[in-house]
């Protein structure tokens, strides 16, 4: 007897008449007087299940609770009326794991969801985020790969700030204080010397009490560095990454789309050139929606939402005031207030990813350092780079769940990724 993914059954792989096997859990029941409804899931999607009371398979079918997981066998057969246009004749069920009555119902919070969330990963709308977020990560390592990058693996534990002090999450290390990684970005340097270009998808934190629908104390970030680069080639090579993600979850995805509700046609839209524009640009923008805006403010949330909107899909700001940004953006020559900075946003959410032009000069590097109260022996190996062969370069790094919330218009960010850790949530 054949055992079949619900997949292969939906998508119409099985014979009539066939008998076949599934395997899952039961992710929805309606009982009648002579007809039991189950509904089936397992990791491919749902199917229904119908057992009638003169089955051998009654009895269990009696038993069985949400969330019980079981061996079922019948008859695989079109019908429209069923979810998904198809329907398993049961014939007789195995019951494997009989659930204790499932905690969650139709009728729960979404506080109470975010607490069972180890259990609320068995949702199809989680199913169908995480399928998306798979290939969102798949397409991106396609990418890189088809650029020739290495991908790579930097470190969690740190000893120095590579975005600032502010945001670190500090912890006791044997006898030692180290820091959590807020980024990847300085070790992709070490790296870039011996193997060029570079990159890595792995987790950052940051210690930030924003409570907003794009803020996480942990998040994956899609960061790479490359040796002989500039502003213009780092937007270039962002553009065909993003427009290669895009596409290819559009191809790859629309089942999961569709199911979502989600704008899958926001996806195939993406393509290169994006449109781009200077942070005084920007400014003057906003200006009329925000008087208090002057030049040398970052851009918050709002902000850049407001813009996001104006240009309906990804984009670029660029050139941004050097006392903004960390010390180890490289400004211009004649206009050192200004620094090789670049954003990218998308609408409703803002700022997806930052990158920019690294500072090769090392007096230049211990100046800004200093400037920024930051002490320059606690970056001597990250100097020695500078002291050794020196080269321009640049490099980025990309928020996988923002980019996600984008796609899929999700509410919250909390809900691109699997455990997702804020302010107040880190259970389970």
């Amino acid at each position: 007897m054949a055992l079949k993914k619900i997949r292969e059954i939906l998508d119409g792989c099985c014979l009539a008449d066939q008998t076949i096997q599934i395997r899952g859990w039961v992710y929805r029941k309606r009982e009648g007087k002579e007809l039991i409804f189950l509904v089936l899931r397992d990791s491919t999607g749902v199917i229904q299940c119908t057992v009638k009371k003169n089955s051998s398979a009654w009895s269990d079918a009696q038993k069985v609770t949400i969330e019980s997981s079981l061996t079922l066998e019948g008859v695989a057969h079109e019908d429209k009326r069923a979810p998904g246009g198809y329907e398993v004749s049961t014939e007789s069920i195995n019951i494997t794991g009989l659930a204790e009555t499932f905690p969650i119902g139709k009728d729960k919070s979404e506080e109470f969801i975010r607490d069972m969330r180890h259990l609320w990963l068995r949702s199809r709308k989680m199913n169908l985020v995480m399928k998306v977020r798979n290939q969102v990560f798949e397409s991106a390592r396609e990418y890189f790969n088809s650029q020739k990058y290495t991908e790579v693996s930097p470190p969690m534990f740190i000893s120095a700030a590579v975005e600032g002090g502010s945001t670190l999450f500090g912890l006791k290390y044997f006898d030692q204080q180290l820091y959590l990684t807020q980024s990847s970005q300085l070790y992709l340097e070490i790296l870039m010397f011996s193997l060029e270009k570079v990159f890595c998808i792995a987790p950052s934190f940051r210690a930030e009490k924003s409570r907003t629908i794009r803020h996480l104390t942990e998040y994956w970030h899609m960061e790479g560095e490359w040796p002989f680069a500039d502003m213009n080639d780092l937007m270039a090579f962002e553009e065909g990454l993003m427009t290669h993600i895009c596409q290819s979850v559009s191809e790859k995805c629309e089942k999961e789309f569709a199911e979502l509700g989600a704008d899958i046609n926001k996806l195939k839209a993406v393509k290169a050139p994006f449109p781009k524009i200077t942070y005084k640009e920007a400014i003057e923008r906003l200006k009329p929606k925000n008087p208090a805006l002057d030049w040398g403010a970052d851009l918050g949330y709002e902000d850049e939402k407001v813009l996001a909107e104006e240009f309906g899909q990804p984009f670029f700001v660029y050139d941004y005031p050097t006392e903004i940004k960390a010390f180890y953006c490289k400004t211009y020559q004649d206009h050192p207030e200004i620094a090789m900075s670049v954003d990218m946003m998308v609408p409703r959410i803002g700022e997806i990813s930052t990158g920019g032009a690294r500072e090769d000069n090392k007096e230049i590097l211990i100046e800004r350092m200093k400037a920024q109260g930051l002490n320059p022996q606690d970056y001597e190996w990250y100097l020695d780079l500078r002291r050794y062969g020196t080269v321009p370069h640049a490099g980025f790094g990309m928020g996988v769940e923002r980019l996600i919330v984008w796609m899929l218009d999700l509410d919250n960010i909390i809900d691109a990724i699997p455990f997702p850790r804020t302010t107040r949530r880190f259970y389970p």
